[in-house]
Parts: structure tokens; sequence; C-alpha cells
């Protein structure tokens, strides 16, 4: 690894509909709005990231496998994936790195079965209900879980 620490951000299914997706719950901003945010932040606090968003369960598996032991910290938005997927939960165990749960909307607030969360097994903390800037907030999160321990 590098010396700048660096984040794994994936974005499950639909998420890539993120401006156009009822709006009245996930807002108004595009998953480019938020990557965008993200890229601004990391580039202040001095992370690198790298921002994926698919509609395969597969693939988001694969990306947490191919993670570990190559950055420093996973922020994930699972999306439905959330309450469906012990793969999910499974993979990013394995990697045995901090791992921020983030979710647009509170889903304690929403329909009942959004209620658990299969991911929150295996998350360091979660992030729920604050928006969009929900993601930048994971991203400070995670540099106080890894960039600041490096000095300690």
């Amino acid at each position: 690894m590098s010396e700048r620490a660096s984040i794994l951000i994936l974005n499950g299914p639909n998420l890539n509909m993120l401006g156009i997706r009822e709006p009245d719950i996930y807002g108004k901003e595009t998953l480019d709005d938020i990557r965008a945010d993200c890229d601004a932040h990391a580039a202040v606090v001095g992370v690198r990231l790298d921002f994926r968003q698919s509609n395969s369960e597969s693939d988001l598996i694969e990306w947490i496998q191919q993670a570990r032991g190559t950055v420093n910290g996973i922020i994930i938005n699972p999306a439905a994936f959330t309450h469906t997927s012990v793969a999910i939960l499974d993979a990013l165990v394995l990697t045995e790195l901090p791992v921020v749960e983030v979710h647009i909307s509170n889903i304690f607030r929403r329909e009942s079965f959004r209620h658990h969360s299969y991911v929150s097994a295996g998350a360091t903390g979660i992030i729920s209900g604050l928006g969009a800037r929900g993601y930048v907030l994971a991203i400070d999160a995670m540099v106080d879980l890894t960039v600041s321990k490096k000095g300690a």
C-alpha cells in the first residue's frame, strides 16, 4: 500500500439511478454528484478513493475480496442487498478491514423489511439517514479509523 491511505467506496443496486429514483426519499443528487463530493473531500483529508457501483451482488463481493491487503478500509452502501446478502457480510468479515456502512435514507424509518441489515454485523460503524452527506461523514470516520491510528 502507498503512503496515502486508500478507501474503497462501494455502491449497490439502483444507486446509479439516484436523482431520478424516489427523490423525496433519496434526494436529487446523482451518484456522480456524490462521487464529486467524495473526491473533493478526499483531496482535503489526503486519502485516495476508489468509487464503484454495481447492480450485481457478485461484482460487489469480488471487489470486496480484492480489497483485502490493497486498501485501508471500505465504505459500502449495499442498498437493497443490505437486507438480503449474507454473502456480502461474509466477504466484508473476510477482509479484516474497517467497514463503514452508509445509507442515504434512515432505513429504520422506512418499511419494516428495511429495518434489518445483514451487512451491519460486519461493519465497524453505520451512518444512516443523513442524505448524500453521509458519504463524506463516512470518509471522515474512515480517516479516524485508519489514518489516525497509523501514528498511534
